[in-house]
């Protein structure tokens, strides 16, 4: 048989919806079969439970009142206390933040540490995946505004660094 042939077999059966063809010629017998050995049926969806952490609410006790005559005042933040201006590392995405790269290792950075550009200050998972974050610029850890371990939000302000 010539070999065109038997391609022209082979792509007849692949393309149909025939899983078998068998042809006997002048003596000769050949058979084209699919093979379902490399097909796997489509993956099913398996719900996975996936527990989300508990918040309990407790409840605030009511502030005083305050006198008229007192003027309203804005609580000091370490951007606005001695007239500096600090620079925030905002998270890039919404996830947990962690401190460590592990929970028994030592934190990235503490208040009072100096970091340059491209240090790691923290890494914020996400759908199980280990995200680094690394400072933009060199300077000083003034403040860190987020908790080992608690959810954040996108944008949401991490760490305050004063600018070499």
């Amino acid at each position: 048989m010539d070999l065109n042939y038997i391609k022209k077999l082979v792509k007849l059966v692949d393309e149909s919806g025939v899983d078998e063809i068998e042809i006997e010629e002048e003596g000769a017998k050949i058979r084209v079969t699919k093979s379902r050995h490399n097909s796997s049926p489509a993956p099913a969806y398996v719900p996975q439970y996936i527990p989300q952490p508990q918040y309990q609410y407790q409840p605030q006790p009511a502030p005083e009142p305050k006198a008229a005559a007192a003027a309203p005042t804005e609580p000091a933040t370490p951007q606005k206390a001695e007239g500096k201006k600090y620079h925030e590392v905002r998270s890039p995405i919404v996830g947990t933040f962690y401190s460590a790269p592990a929970p028994n290792a030592d934190p990235y950075v503490q208040v009072g540490g100096v970091v340059q550009q491209g240090t790691v200050l923290c890494i914020i998972e996400a759908m199980k995946l280990m995200n680094e974050i690394e400072s933009d610029m060199a300077g000083r850890v003034v403040q860190i505004l987020a908790e080992n371990g608690q959810p954040v939000e996108y944008n949401q302000p991490l760490f305050l660094i004063e600018p070499a």
